[in-house]
């Protein structure tokens, strides 16, 4: 029988307001077990064995068009990346390329065409092989494809947005478990990229100060490389939420140089393995938060560009989706204090 859990001094909820995201969340330890005790209960996906699918190499005919691979060479069997069109895309690239707007006086809305790019980055040309499993080097070439790909979209001017992302785990929204991301660009800059320039121009116009260039503070942070630092974020939305934050200031994560893309990839892969460790490897989303394609000059000195990791462990119920408010069960300094804590097995 398992024994019951230990009881802990007894905490007032908070509400804190994040200076990056602009959002308030409700921190209420009443509503939680342990942050110790937080593990995944969603098992792993059926299908993530080492049965051959559309993504693994010698499939490549099952696959929708490739855009490029690395190495290169498109006659080169052994590849390590490959970057393809989405089978099933959220927006279509053989619109015209300057989207028309229109309204329509029936409706109280406006509308766009639906011109974007939606592509897969297949990370591995091996079905087990995990982002977490790669060298820093490895994740490294990963982090760059994303970034060749976004500057060969920048030359399309109507498009104001590039989102990267990865899903994994079936309730993260991943429906292949071939490790693989995604990257959607948009001819619209996204309500949370402007709430996020709203909160950091506010911060910047108080401080005179980057919001995450001061964010490091002692009781969140995680652990750190030659060029990032891993936090959880003051104001964090999610339990056990990680920020990936560049020394530097920089607004575009495209402007990643090689040296740079390795020390992240060494960073990203012990975040990714501590996760692992201590919360049952739990389904869990990654985006690149970065500034819009055309970023005005004035807004340069407070838009900072940094990697956001979300376990899925809790749901998002009708409060959140009414308000936009966030309920958030785990301090953030107690999950920093855990993360930092937890102890990984020796492998490369």
């Amino acid at each position: 029988m398992a024994s019951p859990p230990i009881p802990t001094p007894s905490r007032s909820p908070e509400l804190r307001h994040d200076p990056v995201t602009n959002r308030w969340v409700i921190f209420s330890p009443a509503r939680a077990k342990r942050p110790t005790d937080f593990k995944s209960k969603t098992p792993q996906n059926p299908s993530s064995n080492n049965s051959p699918c559309p993504f693994c190499i010698g499939h490549e005919h099952e696959c929708a068009p490739e855009i490029f691979r690395v190495p290169s060479d498109p006659n080169n069997p052994h590849w390590k990346i490959r970057v393809i069109e989405n089978l099933y895309p959220a927006l279509s690239r053989s619109l015209d390329s300057s989207p028309e707007q229109s309204l329509h006086l029936n409706c109280p809305g406006r509308t766009l065409s639906g011109f974007g790019f939606h592509d897969v980055v297949i990370e591995a040309p091996v079905h087990s092989v995990l982002l977490c499993n790669m060298a820093p080097s490895e994740i490294g070439e990963v982090l760059l494809v994303y970034k060749k790909r976004i500057e060969q979209i920048m030359n399309c001017e109507s498009i104001k947005y590039v989102q990267v992302f990865k899903n994994h785990g079936a309730s993260a929204g991943a429906s292949m478990s071939h490790s693989h991301s995604q990257i959607i660009a948009l001819p619209v800059i996204p309500p949370s990229v402007f709430a996020r320039l709203d909160g950091t121009k506010e911060y910047f116009d108080k401080t005179g100060k980057c919001s995450l260039c001061v964010v490091h503070k002692e009781r969140l942070f995680i652990d750190e490389s030659t060029h990032f630092i891993s936090i959880v974020p003051f104001a964090a939305t999610f339990p056990f939420e990680i920020w990936i934050i560049p020394r530097d200031h920089c607004s575009h994560f495209h402007e990643l140089g090689s040296d740079k893309a390795i020390d992240l990839g060494g960073l990203l892969k012990l975040m990714l393995r501590k996760m692992s460790v201590q919360l049952n490897n739990p389904p869990f989303n990654f985006m690149i938060q970065t500034a819009p394609l055309q970023v005005k000059e004035s807004q340069l000195p407070y838009t900072h560009w940094f990697v956001q990791i979300v376990p899925q462990l809790t749901g998002v119920g009708g409060f959140e989706i009414g308000t936009g408010c966030y309920i958030n069960p785990v301090f953030p300094e107690d999950a920093a204090k855990v993360l930092r804590e937890v102890n990984l097995p020796m492998v490369g």
